[in-house]
């Protein structure tokens, strides 16, 4: 991506080096990641490896401790002014979207963590991957994620994967307009009174439409700012086809349960990220008229 020059969200909560209690978490793009982590760290009991994954993802994060102010490492700094350049992306597109749909557009706050996080949806964990709680509309990110992500999950890409970086946290972002724009709410309201299969399928719709939504803020930060370089499609795709639930699943079993699916397909990802970086048009969703009624 070109982003040479960007400007930075001030937006930004910054909790990391800060210790909590935290245990469990609530999911995002991420949610599924603990799938792929037990898969290749050779499966075992869940709360061994969420273990296992949060020492690992914590391991080199954090040089040192000097006058009580913890110390990062050069990478991890220049994802944490990456991340901030993406939330300022996403906020200079969906501000002038929403103005010329009527509506205004309500920034969300980004929070970087170390390891866990209390949330005002619960306590979230860095295995959980990124995550939004429409709680206090903020999205949460352990900034290991990006190095385990291109470690756990095998990616392959030209370049670098820093579109792929910026998708993630875009989808984020994509749960939050979708929060803006009550079809968050109405989902989670109808699947609580569905039993868990067709909760699931409402689930992947929700992450289908943050996928597109992602897809819409590239193509409209791309107008602006012609930010995608060769090769950025590419990696971003290949992302989405590696964090498919059968994708994920049969990596993990060797068959896939479709009926446990939570985000989608990796053929559901990929053409919905595709379609909203080609079209643009974010009034498209993925629920049928008043199936969230």
């Amino acid at each position: 991506m070109r982003l040479t020059g960007r400007r930075q969200s001030s937006n930004v909560e910054d909790r990391r080096g800060m210790s909590t209690g935290a245990k469990a978490g609530i999911g995002g793009i991420g949610g599924i990641i603990l799938i792929a982590v037990m898969t290749l760290l050779g499966g075992g009991n869940i709360g061994d490896v969420v273990t296992q994954v949060v020492q690992q993802q914590m391991q080199g994060q954090v040089q040192e401790k000097t006058n009580g102010k913890t110390e990062f490492t050069t990478e991890e700094q220049e994802l944490a002014e990456f991340s901030k350049t993406i939330l300022a992306g996403t906020e200079d597109v969906w501000v002038q979207q929403f103005q010329e749909n009527g509506m205004q557009y309500q920034f969300p706050t980004l929070v970087l963590f170390t390891g866990a996080v209390n949330t005002a949806c619960g306590n979230g964990s860095a295995a959980m991957g990124p995550f939004y709680c429409s709680g206090d509309q903020k999205l949460y990110i352990d900034l290991s994620f990006f190095s385990s992500m291109r470690k756990q999950l095998n990616i392959e890409a030209k370049g670098d994967l820093d579109f792929a970086y910026a998708y993630v946290i875009a989808h984020e972002v994509g749960h939050h307009v979708e929060y803006l724009r009550g079809i968050l709410g109405k989902a989670h309201a109808k699947m609580a009174r569905l039993d868990k299969t067709e909760a699931n399928k409402i689930s992947v719709k929700l992450e289908l439409l943050a996928d597109y939504y992602a897809g819409c803020w590239a193509h409209y930060d791309n107008e602006k700012y012609q930010s995608l370089s060769d090769g950025d499609l590419e990696e971003a795709i290949d992302c989405a086809e590696k964090i498919g639930d059968n994708y994920l699943q049969e990596k993990a079993q060797g068959y896939s349960q479709p009926e446990s699916f939570t985000h989608g397909t990796s053929e559901q990802r990929m053409y919905w990220l595709k379609k909203g970086i080609e079209t643009g048009n974010w009034n498209t969703t993925t629920f049928a008229p008043g199936e969230l009624d």
